[in-house]
């Protein structure tokens, strides 16, 4: 991805996840905020956003290990990792790569999740051919 040939939300996005700064668009009509950031509320249509800074802490609400026809190596070189949904602390849930567990523990991590065990989560951006890609880890 070339940033020079982005539009300029998915550049503040990503240039604010290089600085360790976590950017959301907060709908001026209904409040919800998205997470990564788009240029219209996906919860009710509106086109007037704005942008807010957001805390980069959530919880995991699931997670899944990739198979070996899905496994990243450039992944695999930060450690062991799987995909999961993240609900932000601040309300918006999207899917991230998540490190801090693998295969080995996929198990134990689902069957806290499904006893109402809360998992946080933090930021741990990679780079990855000249931009940065926000992942997250366990806490």
């Amino acid at each position: 991805m070339l940033k020079d040939r982005i539009e300029p939300i998915v550049k503040k996005f990503y240039d604010g996840v290089a600085k360790g700064t976590y950017y959301g668009r907060k709908c001026t009509e209904c409040g919800a905020i998205e997470f990564p950031p788009h240029l219209m509320c996906n919860a009710c249509g509106a086109r007037q956003t704005e942008w807010v800074e957001l805390s980069g802490h959530g919880k995991l609400l699931s997670f899944v290990a990739p198979g070996i026809q899905n496994d990243k190596p450039y992944l695999k070189a930060e450690g062991k990792y799987g995909y999961g949904a993240v609900q932000m602390d601040e309300g918006p849930i999207y899917t991230f790569v998540i490190f801090g567990a693998g295969k080995k523990r996929r198990d134990d991590i689902n069957s806290r999740l499904k006893a109402g065990e809360t998992i946080g989560v933090h930021p741990k951006p990679i780079q990855r051919n000249g931009w940065v890609e926000l992942c997250f880890e366990l806490d």
